[in-house]
């Protein structure tokens, strides 16, 4: 049996149930979602938006999923204590795909903003969910969406009105448990209306030593003049598998920063795809993966210029250490009508071994001509001259290699707007380059 035939055979046969576990909203696009499924499959590396990551293969062992919605054992609440400081954040769970809401926060959210259960939110505002909920994520278009919103029972909505900011940072935490090998499918909607303010921590984190395999889709609204940071931090184990699907799109001189790190992981892959649907709208996509062992980091960016006036800032490193594998393709594209579109694309990448691999695919369409667009893309190893200097003058050669390491990254750390993230981030980065376990103070999670 192929991996899409089990998948097949048991949404036929669980569907009532996946449906009733859930949403009506959700349960509108569910079929024409499994029709896409049927059609597409999973990905492979045939399709030239895949060549780099076999997505197929992880989807073929058999995985428990909590279709009946099952209570998972553990409060997050007792287990997880982040500690960053200086940062107060509100701070949610999501355990394993479904948002946790046994307990809550006791801040309370500005009058308007809605955070919570995407299935609860949307019985409550079937109008609001319904009016954004899959019209980004085409699934007619990739797989691994299709599926997702095919099996998709919950999720996580983040609403905020006109005009209105949110002064403390919302930090949601994903937490995968389990005693078998799981899979999960997570989904996330967030909305910004025009003038509207927010900053977002997603951490990712395993509590079991099982094979875990996550779908993620995210989709991003933000409206005119309206600010949106994302920050997704990456903390798991090898042998956990994430896909994740983000798809935003900004309206006019609206200012948007993504910026993903993976610091520990089994496999990702990771899709952006960014539409600039309003003049004067600003992207910063930035990313960063440390790698080493076996472990294997893809990221696949588009930037779509729809309009003039837009600006694109596009920076992603890569620190690869014995046989890992890391992977990035960016695409900007600067349509007809996109004049006056600056863009600039930066992909720079350090293999530590002569067995770590690194492939890069810098891309650029343009068809306007009165635009200001570069991209480059450098694959190399550590300067011997300057280990060589540093040794000189007392340092050892392992802290040499360290230090050189850490400043390669520092410049994506450094788009932080957080000033307490970016110092967490910091010392979180030389831990793991030193081999240390990446643990946040107090996290009984992060053993």
């Amino acid at each position: 049996m192929n991996a899409e035939q089990q998948y097949i055979d048991l949404f036929s046969q669980t569907e009532a149930m996946i449906c009733q576990h859930s949403t009506e909203v959700m349960n509108t696009p569910r079929a024409t979602a499994f029709a896409d499924f049927e059609r597409l499959g999973f990905p492979t590396r045939k399709q030239e938006k895949y060549k780099y990551t076999d997505v197929s293969k992880f989807f073929e062992p058999d995985y428990g999923l909590n279709l009946n919605r099952l209570d998972i054992p553990v409060n997050p609440y007792e287990v997880f204590k982040c500690d960053v400081p200086n940062m107060s954040t509100s701070l949610y769970f999501v355990v394993n795909d479904a948002f946790y809401n046994k307990a809550l926060p006791a801040s309370h959210l500005p009058e308007g903003v809605i955070f919570g259960s995407l299935k609860e939110m949307a019985a409550k505002h079937p109008e609001l969910v319904k009016k954004y909920y899959g019209k980004l994520a085409d699934t007619s278009k990739d797989g691994v969406t299709a599926f997702n919103t095919a099996f998709a029972q919950d999720g996580v909505l983040l609403y905020i009105p006109k005009n209105v900011a949110l002064e403390r940072p919302i930090q949601l935490v994903n937490i995968l448990r389990g005693d078998v090998n799981f899979l999960v499918n997570r989904r996330v909607l967030i909305v910004l209306e025009d003038g509207a303010q927010a900053r977002m921590l997603v951490c990712d984190h395993a509590m079991d030593a099982v094979n875990f395999l996550a779908t993620q889709v995210i989709e991003v609204f933000v409206g005119e003049n309206a600010v949106f940071d994302l920050y997704e931090l990456e903390e798991t184990h090898t042998s956990t598998v994430r896909i994740s699907n983000m798809y935003v799109k900004q309206e006019a001189n609206s200012n948007v920063l993504l910026n993903g790190m993976t610091l520990h992981n089994g496999t990702s892959r990771n899709t952006t795809e960014v539409l600039l649907a309003g003049e004067g709208a600003e992207i910063n996509l930035c990313g960063m993966a440390i790698a080493d062992k076996n472990q294997h980091v893809d990221n696949n960016t588009s930037i779509d210029h729809a309009v003039p006036n837009c600006t694109s800032n596009e920076l992603f490193k890569y620190v690869l250490d014995d046989q890992s594998v890391g992977a990035f393709a960016g695409l900007v594209l600067v349509r007809p009508d996109a004049q006056h579109t600056n863009s600039q694309q930066t992909n720079r990448n350090l293999c530590a071994t002569r067995e770590a691999r690194m492939y890069t695919q810098p891309q650029l369409e343009i068809y306007a001509d009165d635009v200001k667009c570069s991209h480059g893309a450098t694959v190399g190893q550590l300067d011997e001259n300057a280990l060589f200097y540093m040794r000189q003058r007392g340092i050892p050669a392992r802290e040499a290699r360290l230090l050189l390491m850490f400043a390669f990254v520092n410049e994506v750390i450094d788009t932080i707007r957080l000033g307490a993230l970016k110092d967490r981030l910091h010392l979180l980065v030389e831990k793991r380059f030193r081999g240390e376990l990446n643990k946040c103070q107090g996290c009984a999670i992060c053993k």
